[in-house]
């Protein structure tokens, strides 16, 4: 201090104050630079001078991970004659569990019906039931959980299929059945193609060779595998020359381009995949009692157990055995028609005198009762009491489109159409 006092009086007074003052200024620099926070470049910030005491940073802080939990599933098939009780007695739970369960589903009604072959799959921890699955499709599946409060929580998943479309044609050659598969067209979608054009076209009777056939339907998809055909989007056929349209409505019905029903009153065969062995016949010889009778009716001739479908919506008038006719129902139609079944191997169970019925519902199958030669069904139709030619009388149509709903369907039947028919030329239109 001696030193530095000493060496200041040689210093000018002017001199010394300037240096005391950037000692000072200096001195304030420091300490401002301790106490101040770091201000943003990108921000505006009031400046605040006042002592900062070190406080906890307010970041959360990062959690470690953790694994997700693993479910571990037991399942069980169904067997014929099983029951749910049966099923959680296979994996270890008691009636109480059932009990539950049954309460938890009793207005959905989830697990009410199950089929031989279907899997019910568990998780179980200490012996506690967590949760039951049910996988009714690829697209759905019924999970029940366990909560910790209350029933069970019952949850429907239903996955949305991707959709594509496929077009496919072919010429008669053999038959529909034969040259369709031939064509890649399933059995499913047979018959969906014969039931479309049944009203119209007679496909034991009416086909003829070269006669074609072209439709554009729906294949599903889930994750990128196919599970399923979907609807018939689409369909021609031209048999003798004349050719049908069908196009598929919002409503799930199918209509000719200008609006009316491809469904008449009327299926114009009562049975799939037959032959005819004996046609209409005013002066037919009977096979078994060698007289001359007239034959009022068709028969088509197919195995033991062939379905019989209801040729129009009507009420059963008629269920038994009638003579030589056998096991015969017959419906009547608007107080107007009346339909005969005859020669039945049996009955549909379901399908009582009284009851009603839809057309194309099975109501009985082909068999040999009665007097017959082999197995058939005698179909009859009257109109008004009077026998008709079931191969020749001209149906019903029902009521077609109204000019509303025409406004919708017009527009989309040309564009499918135009789909179609472009489809038929090798140069496929564009599709939204």
């Amino acid at each position: 201090m001696i030193v530095l006092s000493k060496l200041f009086q040689h210093f000018p007074k002017p001199y010394l104050l300037i240096l005391i003052f950037l000692l000072l200024v200096m001195r304030i620099i420091v300490l401002w630079s301790d106490y101040d926070e770091p201000i943003s470049a990108n921000t505006s910030q009031t400046l605040d001078l006042s002592l900062k005491l070190p406080v906890e940073s307010s970041q959360t802080p990062v959690q470690p991970k953790t694994k997700a939990k693993v479910e571990n599933w037991s399942s069980v098939t169904v067997k014929s004659g099983d029951s749910l009780s049966t099923l959680f007695q296979r994996v270890g739970l008691s009636a109480r569990d059932v009990y539950r369960v049954t309460q938890a589903t009793k207005k959905s009604n989830s697990l009410r019906t199950l089929f031989p072959g279907d899997t019910l799959d568990f998780v179980i921890n200490a012996g506690q039931l967590q949760k039951v699955r049910l996988i009714k499709s690829p697209l759905q599946q019924i999970i029940i959980t366990r909560q910790e409060q209350g029933p069970y929580k019952v949850e429907t998943i239903t996955r949305q299929p991707d959709i594509e479309t496929l077009f496919i044609q072919g010429a008669i050659s053999n038959s529909l059945f034969l040259d369709g598969q031939r064509a890649g067209l399933s059995q499913k979608k047979l018959m969906e193609l014969t039931n479309i054009f049944g009203w119209d076209i007679d496909f034991a009777l009416d086909i003829r060779v070269q006669d074609q056939f072209a439709l554009i339907y729906e294949e599903k998809y889930l994750d990128d595998q196919f599970i399923g055909e979907g609807h018939i989007l689409t369909a021609q056929f031209t048999n003798r020359g004349q050719v049908f349209n069908a196009i598929r409505h919002s409503d799930g019905n199918y209509y000719s381009p200008k609006g009316y029903s491809m469904r008449k009153a009327f299926l114009r065969s009562p049975v799939d995949f037959f032959r005819i062995s004996s046609k209409y016949n005013p002066n037919r010889k009977h096979p078994v009692l060698k007289t001359i009778r007239p034959h009022r009716g068709v028969d088509y001739a197919a195995a033991t157990g062939t379905p019989i479908k209801a040729s129009g919506d009507g009420k059963v008038i008629w269920r038994g055995t009638k003579g030589g006719y056998g096991r015969t129902i017959i419906l009547q139609h608007a107080g107007i028609y009346t339909t005969l079944y005859a020669h039945m191997s049996k009955y549909n169970s379901k399908v009582k005198k009284g009851s009603r019925v839809k057309q194309g519902q099975i109501i009985g199958y082909i068999g040999s009762s009665g007097l017959v030669t082999g197995p058939h069904l005698h179909y009859e139709f009257r109109a008004n009491g009077v026998h008709k030619n079931p191969l020749k009388v001209k149906f019903p149509n029902v009521k077609p489109l109204n000019k509303k709903q025409m406004k919708e369907f017009k527009p989309m039947a040309n564009a499918i159409l135009a789909q179609l028919q472009s489809y038929q030329l090798g140069s496929p239109l564009a599709s939204n």
